[in-house]
């Protein structure tokens, strides 16, 4: 797909492109007003602003569209629409150890427990090993900061999709 594509499509298409990238009906919307872009930037740009003015419940959303880091079957259902910009984001979960994807397991329980959304990371270019000791460090934050920090992951996803997408 093209820019030019993403910009003249009709908006239900263009939503649906998007979508694969970020699942928050509000992200998708104020991404799709900014149309037509003039380029790469424009859309990159398009997608901090949008994503800088959500509210929790947006970003809750958002963050409902991702598996849990290690969970195969999660991905599957979860990815079935998106897994071709989706593909390789945890490859590296597949060849870790059966003690490392069960401390993910565990880790990512006390997190959701914890917070009430799942652990979030962009887990492009990490070990398995490498997503367990974020995942262990953010659990000593706040509500207030892993919400940042799991929005700040979520951001990183979206753009690295949207290269994708285009």
């Amino acid at each position: 797909m093209t820019l030019q594509v993403l910009n003249q499509v009709e908006a239900e298409q263009a939503a649906q492109l998007l979508q694969q990238c970020c699942t928050s009906d509000s992200w998708i919307a104020r991404v799709l007003e900014q149309r037509p872009f003039a380029d790469a930037d424009a859309l990159r740009s398009a997608a901090d602003t949008a994503w800088q003015h959500l509210d929790e419940a947006d970003y809750l959303q958002a963050f409902e569209g991702h598996p849990k880091i290690g969970d195969v079957t999660s991905l599957k259902a979860k990815y079935a629409d998106t897994k071709q910009l989706a593909a390789g984001e945890q490859a590296s979960v597949n060849s870790a150890t059966d003690a490392v994807i069960s401390a993910l397991a565990a880790g990512n329980t006390a997190y959701e427990k914890k917070f009430g959304f799942i652990f979030i990371v962009c887990a492009t270019g990490k070990s398995a090993g490498e997503m367990l000791a974020l995942l262990q460090e953010r659990l000593s934050n706040d509500r207030e900061q892993e919400l940042a920090n799991a929005a700040e992951e979520q951001r990183k996803i979206f753009h690295l999709r949207l290269e994708k997408l285009l």
